[in-house]
């Protein structure tokens, strides 16, 4: 007959074995995240094989069988641990060293060799308890870092608290098991209450931890979302859009302080000789290789975007025509000097840009748009590879005719 202490550990055994299904089936879909899951996978088997072995252990006939199957339980349970650790360390681009699993598994095992030993019940419960803590705490850290700087949680000390509560919890029993008369491990043989509390603690815990796992996916999953939504998929630049948007926030700002703003639109020439010369995927290349040069001659406070096939946009905040002009000389002397390499040819690369100020307080985004837009073709029709900036008062009107067929 099962006491209560058995169909506590049997719980654990079904949860974890149903939750190892979940995230076995899970990594055929989470993608690059495939061995995260499947270490996820591996430890909520492991920590059901555990809670068997403990059963078992429970049951057994000699003192000896008893200990040595509790051991295998112990050490079944460190690596269930470890296997976590590896993918919480995976999944956040920081896969733990494989000598720290070596190393704590050494203590893991010795700890056990001693537990067999008359009285050794208390060693081995403070030496593995004291180790897993730290493994906990590790795992934390990481986890705050994660969600608080790539995942932008709000309360990303709420991804912490599982292992954090781990650390306690293995800390204090491992204290209880070197300080106590007792010993905790011999509690474990016992039918008593406290068994069943500290199961239905670790279950509690065991769900708190998938549950982190399961936000550490979804949160991933949004911010790739996010980040699709507002950014160029070939270049990795902010789309039109989402510029846009960042414009409309530097006018509001600079009405309130009077902060001015220039942007710069760039057009690459004759994009269209390369796509037929070379074919698209050296077009695709050449407007990487212009976002590269890009992200590399503008200032860190400056927004980029691709808003065209081959346009690209450079949000200034601040910058006057005086700021601007220079560092648009730059990025077309620096494309024209580099040359798209390719193995045995290079692609030679140039770039037409046009500069507007924010006129004043009262200019709306789309008429500084027409300005920047109507001063970049005035580039291409003076014969490209330079630069024109917007005079506010005679490029606001209309295009000149015929300057949307340059290329």
């Amino acid at each position: 007959m099962m006491s209560a202490n058995d169909v506590a550990f049997a719980m654990i055994v079904a949860m974890q074995t149903v939750l190892a299904v979940v995230w076995l089936f899970g990594a055929r879909v989470v993608g690059d995240q495939r061995p995260a899951a499947l270490y996820w996978t591996a430890y909520a088997a492991s920590s059901a094989l555990s809670f068997v072995l403990l059963i078992v252990a429970r049951h057994g006939s000699a003192p000896q069988e008893i200990e040595v199957l509790r051991a295998c339980g112990n050490i079944v349970g460190v690596i269930a641990f470890i296997a976590l650790r590896r993918g919480v360390g995976h999944f956040v681009g920081r896969p733990p060293k494989a000598r720290w699993d070596t190393l704590l598994l050494g203590i893991v095992l010795g700890a056990s060799a001693i537990g067999l030993l008359p009285d050794g019940s208390r060693m081995r419960v403070g030496i593995i308890s004291g180790a897993l803590g730290f493994v906990f705490v590790e795992m934390a850290r990481s986890l705050h870092a994660h969600a608080r700087d790539r995942l932008h949680f709000r309360r990303p000390w709420l991804l912490a608290l599982p292992p954090l509560c781990a650390t306690v919890g293995f800390w204090y029993r491992g204290l209880n098991g070197l300080l106590s008369s007792t010993a905790v491990a011999n509690e474990a043989a016992a039918n008593v209450g406290l068994n069943v509390r500290a199961a239905v603690v670790y279950m509690i815990l065991a769900l708190a931890f998938h549950a982190a796992l399961v936000s550490l996916v979804v949160g991933r999953l949004m911010a790739e979302l996010r980040h699709e939504a507002r950014h160029d998929a070939l270049t990795g630049l902010l789309n039109r859009r989402t510029v846009e948007e960042a414009i409309s926030a530097q006018m509001q700002l600079g009405r309130r302080t009077g902060e001015t703003l220039s942007l710069l639109m760039l057009d690459i020439d004759h994009f269209k000789l390369i796509n037929d010369r070379f074919g698209h995927p050296v077009g695709d290349l050449a407007l990487q290789h212009v976002a590269r040069t890009l992200r590399l001659n503008v200032r860190e406070v400056d927004h980029l975007a691709r808003v065209g096939g081959e346009e690209f946009l450079v949000l200034m905040p601040g910058a006057s025509l005086d700021t601007a002009r220079p560092v648009a000389e730059r990025l077309r002397e620096q494309l024209a000097a580099n040359p798209l390499r390719l193995e045995g040819m290079s692609v030679a690369l140039s770039v037409s840009i046009g500069i507007a100020q924010w006129a004043d307080p009262s200019e709306e985004i789309s008429r500084l748009l027409v300005r920047v837009d109507t001063v970049l073709y005035q580039a291409k029709a003076q014969g490209r590879n330079r630069v024109i900036v917007s005079d506010s008062e005679n490029t606001a009107g209309a295009w000149p005719a015929g300057l949307e067929a340059l290329g």
